[in-house]
């Protein structure tokens, strides 16, 4: 019976043996299986990661892509617009590389012709009607001493010339009316009368009175009278200067000879 009994205590230690080497093997394959689902579930989760981080990098690049577009877009308009006065200013830059080409040229020929410019200012000066003579004589003279003058650069001394024929070319366009003093022949005395220019197709004067008039003939070089009537329009000359009364016609003769303007007429 002891046997009996000590043959089944064994008998069931074994099959508690047994029974807890299996759970005991049971349980190192679920703590197995467990770690590789962790495993899965952590690389799973990282390359979720990298996919969300790469979907974010093409976006940033597609937005870049589509900046770079539009800038580009933006940049061909924008030289289409240019190209004309890109072109404009190239053609500018050739002239005036080749005017820097003949500048010494240039240069050296400013000197002769300020002399030429300034010899014909003065030859029309003294060819023209004497209207204040000594006033624009004066002027050429002072050009005159102005182009020995050292300290003077050629572009200031050019600009000067320049000047006084822009003032003497203003004359032909002009009204002008002034008091002064007027010697009728060598022998006379001189008169306190008052001048009417007309550009440079007539020159008149009146005395104060009214009484006398004349009329500058540049052939004869003197003055010839006029009569009551040439006095007159002198004096309505004098009063639409002086803005006395609206502008009229002037029936008044001319200084210069009408065959002067047909000469220059053919010429121009």
């Amino acid at each position: 019976m002891v046997d009996k009994f000590t043959g089944g205590v064994r008998l069931q230690i074994g099959l508690l043996s047994l029974l807890a080497i299996s759970l005991a093997a049971n349980a190192s394959d679920g703590a197995a299986l467990y770690d590789d689902v962790l495993e899965a579930q952590l690389t799973q989760a990282e390359l979720q990661a990298r996919i969300d981080s790469t979907d974010d990098e093409v976006r940033a690049r597609l937005d870049a892509l589509r900046q770079a577009r539009e800038e580009l877009r933006r940049l061909t308009a924008y030289n289409a617009e240019l190209a004309p006065q890109v072109e404009g200013q190239a053609k500018t830059l050739e002239r005036r590389l080749a005017a820097l080409d003949s500048l010494n040229g240039t240069r050296e020929a400013l000197p002769g012709l300020m002399r030429r410019l300034l010899e014909r200012l003065r030859l029309w000066v003294e060819a023209d009607m004497p209207y204040l003579k000594q006033e624009r004589m004066a002027r050429v003279g002072s050009l005159e001493s102005m182009l020995a003058n050292a300290e003077l650069g050629l572009a200031e001394k050019f600009e000067r010339v320049l000047a006084a024929w822009r003032s003497e070319l203003d004359y032909g366009l002009e009204f002008d009316a002034w008091r002064g003093e007027l010697r009728v022949s060598q022998s006379g005395a001189a008169r306190d009368v008052e001048f009417l220019r007309v550009g440079r197709v007539g020159w008149y004067y009146v005395t104060p009175d009214g009484s006398e008039g004349g009329v500058w003939k540049v052939e004869q070089a003197r003055w010839q009278q006029l009569d009551s009537d040439g006095i007159a329009e002198v004096r309505k000359g004098l009063d639409i200067v002086r803005e006395q009364r609206p502008p009229t016609l002037l029936d008044l003769p001319l200084s210069q000879p009408s065959s002067q303007f047909v000469a220059e007429e053919h010429r121009s």
